[in-house]
């Protein structure tokens, strides 16, 4: 699945880290998300959310470049999550990371605001190079 998102090969990320946080209400996932963001130079996760209200605190708080946002989490979900987490940090860049396929929820998430969709079960490295690309945009 190729993110809504296009990166031109010029693009280049800055040497800062790029402040991630995650949010999703299996610990798991968040888990195995996190381990595998550590091993990547310039990632760093700065925050995790169990549902969507603690997501939102969490953005405003800790002001992070990027969140990776679930759609289905208890307390509020990703779709109301979305316009909460712009209005707190306009600068963070929104992924989504859901279980819905992208011909579903893609276009209502991208126009509530999310800079790029992806399916969970992608690979790692197209995680990865989501946030770099969401970041290098907005830089």
């Amino acid at each position: 699945m190729t993110p809504r998102f296009l990166r031109s090969p010029d693009d280049q990320v800055s040497a800062a880290n790029i402040r991630v946080v995650l949010c999703d209400d299996v610990s798991a996932f968040r888990a195995l998300v996190r381990y595998s963001l550590e091993d990547e130079d310039g990632i760093e996760v700065v925050g995790e959310a169990s549902d969507g209200l603690e997501g939102v605190r969490q953005v405003e708080h800790l002001q992070p470049d990027v969140i990776l946002l679930d759609l289905s989490m208890p307390k509020c979900d990703g779709l109301e999550a979305i316009p909460r987490m712009q209005e707190s940090s306009p600068a963070t860049q929104i992924v989504a990371l859901s279980g819905f396929t992208a011909d579903r929820m893609a276009e209502p998430v991208i126009a509530r605001g999310a800079k790029a969709y992806l399916e969970k079960g992608v690979d790692i490295a197209e995680i990865v190079a989501t946030i770099r690309d969401v970041y290098a945009a907005a830089a």
